[in-house]
């Protein structure tokens, strides 16, 4: 047994680690059992397995990808997807997985596609096993990705993994394309009148602030707040910008941080609208994986192992794990998963109707199928329920500025009445 340093990507953040195993593929196994994605392995010393150290530590795997990453093709969502469902029917035809592969890398017409190819033909045939290759690809196979080619090669359904994995990855392109056509409208709308208060407060509220100073009138509330926005924006308007910008890149750095992203992950799910889309999206992934490992016969605590990451929500897969130590330790399911908090009075008494008649897997293929439905629902009519909450923002804006302007000027009005 030799000693390796690793360094590994969990979904709470980069974890370092020492391990003992025969060899750096061996550790790879090792950390993709535990959810992990290794990211560079070596031995320590520099001992005589050099070769399998550099392969463990994506040397000759990663590399290429990730410099087609920055300067030239990558692996895109198409490329995934079209990979997974040959790779499916290669599989269900007896097609052996090297020889796959090989046909694979032949008529891919993406360079970066052709190179992720070769890798993981050349890993299988050093030994490791294919979901430890393509965890050395982490920006062309995600966490859900890899655990569930791990549940396919611990099960010995391999092509009903790829299959799934293709309609998963089929459904999160379709809910990107709802999303955005969803958001499309009110962003458009927001940008308008984003550039249209920008206008007002630059050009309309300083030429109507000095009519209102020159005539020396009292100012109501509304217009004074429109002078003082209209005043700091001119003087200070290089300062709101600097901190819209100083904002997004600390949030993109926080959410990166274990502690950031676990807060971050809890808090979309309290979020109005999009909470309950991403909480039935993750729980449609957990319970079609989880179905699918019982159903090939992968025990209870192993199989909770390989789907904790599959919901692709750091706090929800926390509490997952957390449910595989509960039964570990010999609680019935449905009462941890009770315990838990996350899932849904459905789901809970679909796992305690499936404990007592031994159908899970069953129950919860079902589960998956309402919530996938229900997430696709949800996703088509996101816009209607956006219009409105952006109609009364609207509508609050056009008054504020109909005030600010307004009053003033009916004011002035009434005033010149009366001395008439």
């Amino acid at each position: 047994m030799s000693r390796f340093t690793y360094t590994a990507r969990s979904p709470l953040g980069v974890v370092q680690g020492v391990q003992e195993a025969a060899s750096a593929s061996a550790v790879a196994d090792i950390l993709v059992s535990k959810g992990l994605t290794p990211l560079n392995i070596k031995q320590d010393g520099g001992g005589g397995s050099g070769g399998a150290t550099a392969q463990a530590s994506g040397g000759g795997l990663s590399g290429p990808v990730n410099l087609g990453g920055l300067f030239g093709p990558k692996v895109t969502t198409m490329d995934l997807m079209i990979f997974t469902r040959q790779i499916h029917t290669l599989l269900k035809a007896g097609v052996p997985i090297l020889r796959a592969l090989s046909g694979l890398h032949d008529t891919a017409t993406n360079p970066a596609m052709k190179q992720t190819l070769l890798d993981l033909r050349r890993s299988l045939e050093s030994g490791v096993e294919l979901s430890s290759s393509m965890a050395l690809n982490p920006k062309v196979f995600d966490n859900f990705y890899v655990s569930m080619v791990k549940v396919g090669e611990s099960s010995g359904r391999l092509d009903e993994v790829f299959l799934r994995l293709f309609q998963h990855l089929e459904f999160e392109t379709f809910m990107r394309q709802q999303v955005k056509s969803a958001l499309r409208y009110p962003t458009f709308v927001i940008i308008a009148m984003v550039g249209a208060i920008g206008v007002i407060n630059v050009m309309v509220i300083p030429a109507f602030s000095g009519v209102f100073k020159a005539l020396g009138a009292g100012l109501p509330l509304p217009t004074k707040i429109l002078m003082a926005t209209s005043n700091f924006t001119i003087n200070h308007g290089w300062l709101l910008v600097l901190m819209a910008v100083a904002g997004f890149i600390g949030f993109r750095m926080w959410i990166k941080t274990p502690q950031g992203r676990m807060i971050w992950h809890r808090a979309i799910l309290k979020m109005p609208l999009v909470g309950p889309i991403v909480s039935k999206a993750a729980l449609a992934r957990f319970a079609r994986a989880f179905a699918l490992s019982l159903r090939s016969g992968v025990p209870l605590e192993r199989a909770l192992t390989g789907v904790a990451y599959t919901a692709d929500n750091v706090f929800m897969s926390s509490r997952i794990e957390a449910l595989r130590d509960h039964v570990t330790r010999g609680e019935p399911l449905a009462h941890a998963a009770a315990a838990s908090g996350i899932f849904t009075p459905i789901v809970l008494q679909m796992i305690a109707i499936g404990e007592e008649t031994g159908m899970v897997d069953d129950l919860l293929e079902e589960v998956g199928e309402l919530y996938g439905n229900e997430v696709e629902y949800a996703l088509k009519t996101l816009s209607q329920q956006i219009e409105p909450i952006l109609i009364i923002f609207l509508g609050v804006v056009v008054l504020v500025l109909a005030l600010g302007v307004f009053l003033p000027m009916w004011d002035l009005g009434s005033a010149a009445m009366h001395k008439k």
